[in-house]
This record gives C-alpha cells, sequence and structure tokens, in this order.
C-alpha cells in the first residue's frame, strides 16, 4: 500500500445559464491539487493550505477536502488517521467550483490511497456532503463534473443520479475570472422561492434545447439555449459589467454567454479554438475598461476530470 498520493481536480463550469444546479462541466485549468498520506494517529488533518491567502478554514469539520475524506473513510469503516496538504490553484469565490474541485481531488487520492475500492462515481455522494457543509446546499453540478470529467447532467437529486452527456468535438469554452469574489451562499441567498408560470416554461424549453443541442452537435441551438431567464437576472448585478462582458463575447463570435455558477466568473461556449480566445481578449478588455482585472481560461471540455498525479 502507498504511504501518500497526490491527486489533481478540474474546476468547473455549473448552471450552464438556463440549468440552475442541474448542469455542469469540467475545464482543463484551474484546478487544485491534494496530497495525502497516512497518519500515525486517528482522524482527518489539514497539515498545511496553500494558494488561499489564509483564507480557508483548516478545521477538519470545515475543509470540504476534509470533509470529503472523512466521509469517505466513515462509509468504508477505515479507522486509520490521515494527513491532508492542500494546494489552491484557482480564485475562491470565483464560481469556479472551488470547495468541490478541493473534495474531489481529496476523494481521489485517499481512494487511490486506499487501493480504489470505490469507481469515481461511487465517490460523488461524498463530495455532494462536503459542498453541503460549505454553503449550505449540497449540489453536484460542479461536484460531478469535477470527479468524472465531461459535461454532466444531475437528472435526480433523491435519489442522486448522475447522467453523462458527450461532448460536441467544436466545442470551446473560454471563462473570464475577474478579480473579484461571490459568495455561493449569498448568491443562493438573492433567489426569490417562486417563479412566474411563463418564465418557467421558457426556461424549460431552453434546458431541453441546451440538452437537445449537446447532443445533436448542433451548434447554433447551442447558443439560442444558453438564455437564463430566471436566475442571471437575480444575480447579475453582483458582477459588475457583467452585461457589457456578455455582449463583447457575444459581439466576438461566442455561441452564447452567462455566469459561471454563482460569478463572478463569467463563460462563454464557443465552435472552435478561434472563437474562444476571440471572446477571452473581449471579454478580458471589457473588464479591463471597468478598472478590473480577469484572468482567462480557454479550454475544451475536460473528459478526464480527477486524477492520481505524479
Amino acid at each position: 500500500m502507498q504511504s501518500s498520493v497526490r491527486a489533481f481536480a478540474p474546476a468547473t463550469v455549473s448552471n450552464l445559464g438556463c440549468a440552475f444546479d442541474i448542469l455542469g462541466f469540467a475545464l482543463e485549468q484551474p484546478g487544485d491539487e491534494v496530497r495525502v498520506r497516512w497518519a500515525d494517529s486517528s482522524g482527518v488533518r489539514i497539515s498545511s493550505i496553500q494558494g488561499d491567502g489564509d483564507r480557508l478554514p483548516a478545521d477538519s469539520d470545515r475543509n470540504t477536502a476534509s470533509v470529503a475524506a472523512q466521509a469517505l473513510l466513515r462509509h468504508l469503516d477505515c479507522n486509520r488517521g490521515l494527513e491532508i496538504d492542500l494546494v489552491k490553484r484557482m480564485p475562491l469565490g470565483s464560481g469556479l467550483g472551488s470547495s468541490a474541485a478541493s473534495a474531489a481531488a481529496a476523494l481521489t487520492a485517499v481512494n487511490a490511497l486506499l487501493e480504489k475500492p470505490l469507481p469515481p462515481q461511487g465517490l460523488l455522494p461524498f463530495a455532494v456532503e462536503a459542498e453541503r457543509a460549505a454553503c449550505g446546499a449540497g449540489h453536484a453540478d460542479n461536484a460531478a463534473p469535477s470527479l468524472l470529467g465531461g459535461i454532466v447532467l444531475i437528472r435526480s437529486y433523491d435519489p442522486l443520479e448522475v447522467v453523462p452527456l458527450p461532448s460536441p468535438p467544436r466545442l470551446w469554452c473560454t471563462v473570464a475570472a475577474p478579480a473579484i469574489e461571490v459568495r455561493t451562499e449569498e448568491a443562493r441567498g438573492l433567489l426569490s422561492q417562486q417563479v412566474p408560470l411563463e418564465k418557467a416554461v421558457s426556461q424549460w424549453g431552453n434546458v431541453a434545447g441546451l440538452i437537445a443541442g449537446i447532443l445533436q452537435c448542433d451548434y447554433a441551438l447551442i447558443g439560442r439555449s444558453l438564455e437564463d431567464v430566471i436566475i442571471e437576472p437575480q444575480r447579475a448585478h453582483l458582477v459588475p459589467g457583467y452585461h457589457e462582458v456578455k455582449q463583447a463575447a457575444l459581439e466576438a463570435g461566442a455561441l452564447g454567454c452567462g455566469l459561471s455558477g454563482s460569478g463572478p466568473s463569467t463563460f462563454a461556449l464557443s465552435s472552435g479554438e478561434k472563437a474562444a480566445r476571440r471572446a477571452g481578449e473581449a471579454m478580458q478588455h471589457r473588464f479591463g475598461r471597468r478598472g478590473i482585472e480577469a484572468a482567462v481560461f480557454v479550454s475544451q471540455v475536460n473528459q478526464r476530470g480527477a486524477h492520481v498525479v505524479g
């Protein structure tokens, strides 16, 4: 049995505009890295955290990496102790699934350390449990693609059922991550609990159209279906210049644009790499006109998900 394992888990884009809490996909970069090793004493301990600016909790009951690891060990009835080193390689509160990536990397590393008693999909309930500890909601639209890779549909939460979707071959994603923070629990607190029927029908049509576009590799249909008439209008004000950034991406040739998760990162989908990079330049420039620095990530959908490294 190995004494330590390192694993990487990618950032993710969730919601995909209209599909709140039920669709997400993995990016190539950025992501989080976790190293786990056996400890002499029982329990799970966070021994170090890098890249977080001393903002993340080292308390094992509050950090998603350790919460997920503890849940997995309980499930397997394993009483051995673990130490976790966490390296954050993405901004906090960015809307890119930072907490989910930490959990996914930790679960992948611990599972490998234990010689893989569970398949990747079997780790998902423990990542969801960690998400609930982080923001009060056990959503899987970041955790599932970070663990499994690809585009993932959360068909049901009770019971939890995930459905992998094929990735259209020319689909590229651009993410502009501005140097501001939006806390997930605060963004969720803004949402109305009631939705007018007319908007619900429009949203259902967009979700169905988006999934059909993905399955049929119909890029124009994907673009038309990204419109979010329910969640985005309630959250757009959290991102200065959001509508200008979105318009810039569309003018640069993107198929569609929206908030990644609860924001502030903004994602655009394009047909082809050139269009995706043009959209990134335009989005970054428009944030810059507001005096906001923004990192840009351009990639196809990451099919690998969380994996052991080194």
